[in-house]
């Protein structure tokens, strides 16, 4: 990526691998918390728990400030643009491109994250001229190991990321995956 990043698009919407991955609405609102409010994703995730309307209102309005800053992408991730099944963020880091997920409860072992992430990589690829892309997560979260695996990720040979969130410590490893 170039030194000055461009800005990002107002909208997006992104359809491949049976996927549509589209901006958050405010129609989402309502379904949000039924995707986000769950014991995994307040353990594994930043996302704030308990997730309710007023959370989901919040990242709302997160999706949009960030992406107006041009720094970051919150996409909801359906199958036809319509009901959102989760989240998968881009976040522009240098040289290249952070991506995060999160699949609610009711619509894992289908493949989702996998194919998000996949989808959301080579947007970055295309769109955003990244260079390489990487996923943070901890070793001990076996579905995010094996959506790394899965989506062609290989563990990186860096020092872990550690800190605390949420009262807990963690160690994050580091995922890479460069430009075709």
């Amino acid at each position: 990526m170039s030194s000055t990043p461009a800005s990002l698009p107002e909208r997006i919407e992104i359809s491949e691998e049976g996927l549509v991955l589209r901006d958050w609405t405010e129609a989402d609102v309502a379904v949000m918390p039924e995707l986000f409010d769950h014991p995994d994703i307040a353990y594994w995730t930043p996302i704030v728990s308990p997730f309710d309307e007023a959370a989901a209102r919040a990242r709302l309005d997160l999706a949009r400030r960030i992406r107006a800053d041009g720094t970051t992408i919150l996409l909801a991730v359906t199958v036809d643009g319509g009901a959102p099944l989760g989240e998968v963020m881009l976040r522009r880091a240098a040289g290249g491109a952070e991506i995060g997920y999160a699949i609610g409860p009711a619509h894992r072992r289908q493949g989702l994250a996998v194919r998000a992430v996949r989808v959301m990589a080579a947007y970055a690829f295309r769109e955003l001229g990244a260079e390489r892309l990487i996923l943070e997560l901890e070793a001990e979260n076996a579905a995010s190991v094996a959506v790394a695996t899965r989506a062609g990720f290989g563990l990186l040979d860096v020092p872990l990321i550690t800190g605390e969130e949420k009262g807990r410590p963690f160690a994050l490893q580091t995922w890479g995956l460069k430009r075709p």
